[in-house]
């Protein structure tokens, strides 16, 4: 299935706007997630399970590739990530306001590093569309795969307000996700990135953890696992403090990374403005992740995201401390069914992560 992507599929949509494309792209795999016996099948075929599941956070992944939000913006087939084999799904980036992001043209494709530049700018449905959506399409059963929400600020919210705009978001959402992400480090917001520093941090943290933890103690259950994802761009001084904040808040776990702002290597001649992502990233993100390993000895959960779209890629950043990785720059090269292929090579890790 990869070969035919890459040489009959892939052509055809690389002719066409990147944005457009994936739009199409969205619209065939939203389809496939309402044809649910269709995608039984497809998950019988394509989802690679371990001897054992990765259990993180008390959540249990039956392979340690997961979709990376970006792909399914407003949770529209994040159904169908568990076809095509993945063992979890992150949708989003969702904000607490629908809004349209930034002008057009704005996701541009560099096929000879197989990279992307995107300066999106967290469009989506806003939090109540996509919480009736979720509603809708999940009633009171569980998702077969964990299913992530990246939640971050919206636009027009000035960063004295980003808490209540957050807790907004978690509190519409919070009943259909199985973990969140509190996204920070997007660079296609004004000043969003701003709320990595560290007193930023600490307050926003600290009471989106108060708020999760109040819900859980007034229902008798127990508190959403919340995550951190923060840009590859923080000096190791910003990162530790990061990670100081995680501990003190009682985060359970990081993404690592973002896209970067940097151009690196055959990049650097790009004057599109915006975040880099795919095979470029790769080595930077694979930093990152191996300081934070370093840093925590191993015992925060880390998801590694940048530039993996082979067995290679994805080996490389479970070896140097991540616990599951993620795809989006993957999948938009490699084609749908990317995540078998390396999921079949990780399995026979996952049982030292149990």
């Amino acid at each position: 299935m990869g070969y035919y992507y890459e040489k009959v599929v892939r052509p055809v949509l690389f002719r066409m706007d990147p944005e457009k494309a994936h739009d199409l792209g969205v619209t065939a795999l939203d389809y496939l997630s309402r044809v649910r016996p269709l995608c039984r099948i497809m998950e019988s075929f394509n989802m690679v399970r371990g001897h054992h599941p990765v259990k993180l956070f008390g959540l249990q992944f039956p392979n340690a590739v997961g979709l990376a939000a970006g792909m399914d913006k407003n949770g529209r087939f994040w159904r169908a990530a568990a076809a095509l084999g993945f063992g979890h799904a992150e949708i989003g980036t969702i904000t607490h306001q629908q809004q349209p992001g930034n002008e057009r043209p704005r996701v541009f494709r560099y096929p000879e590093s197989s990279a992307i530049i995107n300066r999106m700018g967290f469009n989506n449905d806003g939090a109540q569309v996509v919480a009736e959506r979720l509603k809708k399409s999940l009633g009171k059963s569980k998702s077969r795969i964990p299913l992530g929400i990246n939640i971050g600020k919206s636009r027009v919210v000035p960063l004295d307000q980003a808490v209540e705009d957050y807790a907004a978001s978690f509190s519409l959402l919070v009943e259909y996700a199985d973990y969140f992400t509190i996204n920070v480090s997007s660079p296609n917001t004004r000043d969003l990135r701003k709320l990595q520093e560290k007193e930023y941090l600490r307050t926003l943290l600290g009471e989106l953890c108060k708020v999760n933890h109040n819900r859980a103690r007034k229902l008798g259950q127990t508190a959403t696992p919340m995550l951190l994802k923060i840009a590859p761009d923080l000096s190791y001084r910003e990162i530790d403090e990061a990670l100081e904040v995680i501990q003190d808040c009682g985060l359970d776990g990081i993404v690592a990374t973002n896209t970067t702002l940097t151009r690196p290597g055959a990049m650097s001649n790009s004057k599109e403005t915006g975040g880099l992502s795919g095979k470029p990233l790769h080595s930077m993100t694979l930093k990152v992740v191996n300081y934070i390993s370093r840093q925590t000895n191993g015992k925060l959960p880390i998801i590694g995201v940048g530039g993996i779209d082979s067995p290679e890629t994805a080996g490389a950043m479970v070896d140097n401390g991540a616990h599951l990785v993620q795809i989006y720059t993957g999948f938009v090269y490699r084609g749908p069914f990317v995540a078998k292929p390396l999921a079949r090579a990780l399995a026979p890790r996952q049982s030292s992560w149990v």
